[in-house]
């Protein structure tokens, strides 16, 4: 009898528990509702330029994001930003990046993960070229502040090859400071 009497505790002891996690779980989950939203961010871009004739990079942007939960996010960014030429013989580019992005915040809900993708749009020096853009970034953000640092990859702009030739793609690692607020 006493097998019976400890086998009864245990199971008893079993389904209160589950039963004290499962509306304990409930509780909590209804507690912590996420307003979805918008927010605008307003940044400056500086970076460095990784293939020749280009050096030097600066921009500005905007980016309007959506939150789909408290850790992600969709969003959509446009701007303007100039390459300038290392030698004076050369052309700045400058062109206008329209990209779309996933954003994933992955440590107390301020440290993320960035891709996006779109095209640049050349706009300056008679330059009237399109390229594919790919933008990874890594950052840090709060309720206002968002600091980032990204490498961008414009697939289809002339660079300058070592051995001298003209050949394809040009990318850029620069840091972004923007304000950000809730729309």
């Amino acid at each position: 009898m006493k097998t019976t009497t400890k086998i009864k505790t245990l199971l008893v002891l079993a389904i209160s528990s589950f039963v004290t996690n499962t509306s304990t779980a409930q509780d909590n989950t209804s507690s912590t509702n996420y307003d979805q939203g918008f927010r605008l961010g307003v940044g400056l871009n500086a970076g460095y330029a990784v293939n020749d004739p280009y050096k030097l990079a600066l921009g500005a942007d905007a980016r309007l994001q959506y939150d789909l939960s408290k850790r992600y996010s969709l969003t959509l960014t446009t701007g303007y930003t100039n390459l300038f030429v290392s030698k004076a013989d050369g052309n700045d580019v400058g062109f206008i990046p329209a990209k779309a992005g996933f954003k994933a915040f992955i440590w107390n809900d301020q440290f993320y993960v960035m891709g996006e993708a779109g095209a640049a749009f050349a706009v300056s020096n008679g330059n009237n070229d399109t390229s594919l853009l790919l933008a990874p970034s890594i950052g840090y953000a709060t309720k206002y502040i968002d600091i980032s640092v990204h490498y961008d990859h414009y697939a289809d702009f002339d660079r300058i090859n070592n051995n001298g030739t003209l050949g394809k793609g040009v990318g850029q690692v620069g840091l972004r400071l923007a304000y950000g607020f809730k729309l």
